[in-house]
């Protein structure tokens, strides 16, 4: 498209550990040179692992403005509106400013960025880190179908992307964003399970693994509903259903939904404090 035309460079104000794991995700994928991303924070203590993989650094979120077509905004939410105030001179109209900041709404961001800017609002998810998050956006005002697609396409190397309206970005930080401690939450009690059967505690933790990965991997290339999937799985009289039964018994799935409703209702306490 048009903005690979032009080499793409690309700015994090912020570098910790999500902005970390996109950069990554372009990085493999090939998306972006590390010679074009430069980051900045206010401590070196982040920044090293960048230059280690090639990025250039900075302790000045300007810089970032002034060198970078696409960026990241990472900070912590607190620091935000301090960032955008010391950027907000240097933001033009060809730039695209992503945020990735918990809580804070497009319309903040509108009102403390210059008018027309296009800004998106982005919420990942820890395993951006090895290319398999799970991520939405929505758009701003200022920000077109171009500014969507190029999004779009660059993290589609770092997992599932998909643009959704802002009312949904809390409810994704539940389900996706704390979902996958409550996935560890779930591993780690299937390979104790196993362990009190007598297995080892690395291999059952291994097997625990793959099993979510496999399964998690069907429901996304069937497309089927995992009510279907699991169906398929229980034989009559088999091992399955007697297994079911007693996570049925222990209100497993009632549970799980109670904790994506209190993350979800906590996200949106923060986002109005």
């Amino acid at each position: 498209g048009v903005m690979e035309a032009v080499e793409l460079r690309v700015g994090f104000g912020g570098a910790g550990r999500m902005a970390g794991g996109l950069a990554r995700g372009l990085l493999r994928a090939g998306k972006v040179p590390a010679s074009s991303i430069l980051a900045s924070a206010p401590s070196d203590k982040n920044l090293d692992a960048w230059r280690e993989s090639g990025c250039r650094t900075t302790h000045c979120n300007l810089e970032v403005l002034q060198e970078s077509t696409l960026v990241f905004l990472a900070t912590k939410p607190h620091v935000l509106p301090g960032v955008l105030q010391e950027i907000r001179p240097a933001v033009g109209p060809h730039h695209v400013v992503v945020s990735l900041v918990a809580g804070v709404t497009l319309q903040t961001l509108q009102r403390l960025l210059p008018a027309g800017t296009k800004v998106l609002r982005l919420m990942p998810n820890l395993p951006c880190v090895v290319q398999a998050g799970a991520m939405v956006f929505a758009r701003g005002s200022g920000a077109g179908d171009g500014e969507a697609a190029l999004l779009k396409s660059l993290l589609s190397s770092c997992g599932l992307c998909e643009e959704v309206p802002e009312s949904y970005i809390n409810i994704h930080t539940g389900l996706s964003g704390s979902g996958v401690a409550y996935v560890y939450l779930f591993a780690e009690a299937l390979a104790e399970g196993a362990v009190k059967m007598g297995m080892p505690g690395g291999l059952a933790s291994r097997i625990a693994a793959q099993t979510l990965l496999g399964a998690a991997k069907m429901m996304l290339e069937t497309g089927e509903h995992p009510a279907k999937l699991r169906g398929d799985v229980c034989t009559p009289g088999g091992t399955t259903i007697h297994a079911l039964h007693q996570l049925e018994k222990g209100a497993l799935r009632a549970t799980v939904m109670n904790a994506v409703e209190a993350a979800t209702n906590r996200a949106c306490d923060m986002a109005e404090d």
